[in-house]
C-alpha cells in the first residue's frame, strides 16, 4: 500500500495557496528545488500530473483539484490528532479568509494587524469572492474562516447579527416614475445585495433596469454618489460609509440579512474561533467603533507620511 508523507501534502497546499513555488518555498523555510523536488515526487506516488503547464502560474488540473480538496482535510485530520497532544501543531500558521465583501475587507486589516500582536506567528491569506462560492470552499476545507452576508440565517455560524437594509442614493434622492424600471447599481450575479435588490423589488411586482454594473462596493459607492441609480446596503454600512438613506423611498423595505462568520470544522480550531471572536467584536459591536477603525484604515496618507 502507498502511503503519501504529509509534507508532501503540505508543500502541495502551500502552492497552491501561494501561487508561487518560491514563495512556498520562503513559507515552508526550504529552498525552491526542495519544493519542486517535493511536488514531484507526490506527483510520482499518485500517478498523475497535478499541474497544467502555461505561463499563467500555478494552475491544478483536474486531478489535482480533487487531490488538493483531500490534501487539505487529510491536513486538517492530522493536526487535529496532533492537537490532541495539547501541543502546538506549528511555530506558525497561516489563516485563509474568505470574503465577499469590499467593506469586512477593508475593515479586516487593522483587526488582523491586533490579532497578530498578540499572536505574532500567524500569516493571513485573504480571498473575495460571492458568498455561496466561498461557503463551499468553508466546507471543502479550503478556506478557515468566512465573513459574509447571508439571505437567511445560518444555524452553523460562530457569529451571526441581523442587519438592517435600505435603499441608499446621491445627495438629491431620485424620481422613479410610476410604471419605469427601478435604476438599480449592483455587482450583478450572484451577489447577495444583488440578489436581495431583485428579490425586494420582483416581490411588489416592480421591474428593474441594471443602470451600472460594478465590480466593487467602492465603485458601487460612486455610482450612487453620482445620482446613477440606487442600491441596497446594511444601515450599519451606509453609517461607516457615509452614503445616504433615501428618505421617503417610494420603494418596498428590504428585509434583513444575516452578517455572519463562519468557522470551518478541524485545523487549528481554537486559534479561528479566537480570530472570529476578536473580528466579532468590531463588525457586530458599536457602529462608532467601526467608523473609527475605517477611518483610521481608509485616512489618506500625508505627503510627509509617503515620503
Amino acid at each position: 500500500m502507498t502511503n503519501i508523507p504529509t509534507d508532501l501534502l503540505r508543500t502541495l497546499v502551500a502552492v497552491v495557496d501561494l501561487r508561487s513555488y518560491t514563495k512556498a518555498a520562503n513559507s515552508l523555510g526550504v529552498t525552491q528545488p526542495a519544493v519542486s523536488a517535493q511536488i514531484k515526487r507526490l506527483q510520482q506516488l499518485i500517478g498523475a500530473d497535478l499541474f497544467e503547464r502555461s505561463g499563467q502560474g500555478v494552475s491544478l488540473t483536474a486531478r489535482g483539484e480533487r487531490v488538493l480538496a483531500r490534501a487539505r482535510r487529510l491536513l486538517s485530520l492530522n493536526d487535529e490528532i496532533v492537537g490532541l497532544g495539547g501541543t502546538a501543531v506549528r511555530s506558525d500558521l497561516t489563516v485563509r479568509i474568505g470574503t465577499p465583501s469590499d467593506f469586512v475587507a477593508s475593515v479586516l486589516p487593522p483587526i488582523l494587524g491586533r490579532f497578530r500582536a498578540a499572536h505574532p506567528d500567524v500569516r493571513f491569506i485573504i480571498r473575495s469572492d460571492f458568498y455561496d462560492p466561498l461557503l463551499r470552499q468553508l466546507h471543502m476545507g479550503e478556506i478557515d474562516l468566512l465573513f459574509g452576508l447571508s439571505p437567511t440565517r445560518p444555524a452553523d455560524a460562530r457569529h451571526c447579527e441581523a442587519q438592517e437594509m435600505l435603499w441608499v442614493c446621491g445627495e438629491v434622492p431620485l424620481e422613479v416614475e410610476s410604471g419605469r424600471p427601478v435604476p438599480l447599481v449592483s455587482c450583478g450575479e450572484p451577489c447577495t445585495y444583488h440578489r436581495h435588490a431583485v428579490k425586494t423589488l420582483r416581490g411588489a411586482g416592480l421591474d428593474y433596469e441594471q443602470i451600472f454594473l460594478g465590480a466593487t462596493m467602492h465603485s458601487l459607492n460612486n455610482a450612487v454618489a453620482a445620482g446613477l441609480g440606487t442600491m441596497i446596503c446594511t444601515r450599519r454600512r451606509a453609517s461607516v460609509i457615509g452614503l445616504t438613506e433615501w428618505e421617503d423611498c417610494p420603494l418596498p423595505k428590504p428585509a434583513p440579512l444575516h452578517s455572519a462568520i463562519h468557522v470551518r470544522e478541524g485545523g487549528a480550531r481554537e486559534t479561528y474561533e479566537q480570530l472570529a471572536d476578536h473580528a466579532a467584536a468590531v463588525l457586530h459591536g458599536p457602529v462608532d467603533v467601526q467608523e473609527r477603525v475605517y477611518a483610521t484604515f481608509a485616512r489618506p496618507r500625508s505627503a510627509s507620511s509617503a515620503a
